[in-house]
């Protein structure tokens, strides 16, 4: 469950880059839809306490091309209040996602509430042809650990996906017949399992997408999970480099 490509390095060509990008098995995505704000917003919520506020600064490359860049002194202030979880500023920078992830991925990520908001497709209204996530790689269960899994695959691999596939097969099926047969839809949903997919428009802050990475692209985190943290991470980096590197940089100690 890899995402297919990557924004590159600079927020100035994020425009330029796909804004949605698909998993590798062409249903699951993340799309960036708009944001809000960028490291100097950081800067001035800040600077607000002290009645300031800074500017970008004027640069010109070696083409003659101008840029306007974050001066020395906002670069230092934004590293001094994530250093020291003065965390509030970061709160003002806005990003939004239209999301589509396995309702069992959907379940660790709603747990994050701070700083989201979400709306999500309801089945009780939608009838469409639900849509599945099958592993192509099933993972052994570590025995040294209550939750999570080793890196290599179950020896019958090739067989346990086709027994998923066919088990998630018939559950689409049963409830398309039970929508033939007048079942209403908020009850023929209750057979579908938790590897359907759904879909959700999410907004959350800057401060809340960095606690969401930090504890979501750790190595304890599930795979799939960690997939859709990257992609959002990456996203973010992009658009607030200065604030994203302080916020990662901080750490767990965000979290405290």
């Amino acid at each position: 469950m890899e995402l297919q490509s990557n924004f590159s390095a600079t927020s100035s060509t994020l425009m330029n880059q796909p804004r949605k990008l698909f998993l590798e098995d062409g249903i699951g995505f993340v799309e960036l839809l708009e944001w809000f704000g960028s490291d100097l917003t950081v800067a001035n919520a800040a600077r607000v306490s002290m009645n300031k506020e800074s500017a970008f600064q004027t640069v010109t490359d070696a083409e003659g091309k101008e840029h306007q860049v974050l001066s020395e002194r906002d670069k230092q202030l934004i590293e001094y209040l994530a250093h020291h979880r003065h965390v509030t500023p970061f709160f003002h920078p806005q990003l939004r996602f239209r999301i589509k992830m396995p309702i069992f991925v959907v379940r660790e990520w709603y747990r994050h509430t701070i700083g989201f908001a979400r709306n999500e497709v309801s089945r009780r209204y939608v009838t469409d042809a639900p849509q599945c996530f099958v592993p192509g790689v099933v993972r052994q269960r570590d025995k040294n650990i209550k939750q999570g899994s080793k890196d290599t695959a179950v020896d019958n691999n090739e067989s346990v996906v086709t027994q998923m596939r066919a088990a998630v097969e018939q559950s689409c099926t049963l409830y398309n017949q039970l929508l033939e047969q007048g079942v209403c839809p908020e009850q023929a949903r209750m057979i579908l399992p938790q590897s359907m997919y759904t879909e959700f428009i999410e907004t959350a802050s800057l401060a809340g997408y960095a606690r969401l990475a930090i504890l979501r692209l750790d190595g304890s985190a599930q795979r799939e999970i960690r997939t859709y943290a990257s992609f959002v991470a990456s996203c973010t980096e992009q658009i607030f480099p200065v604030s994203w590197k302080a916020l990662m940089n901080t750490g767990t100690n965000l979290l405290l």
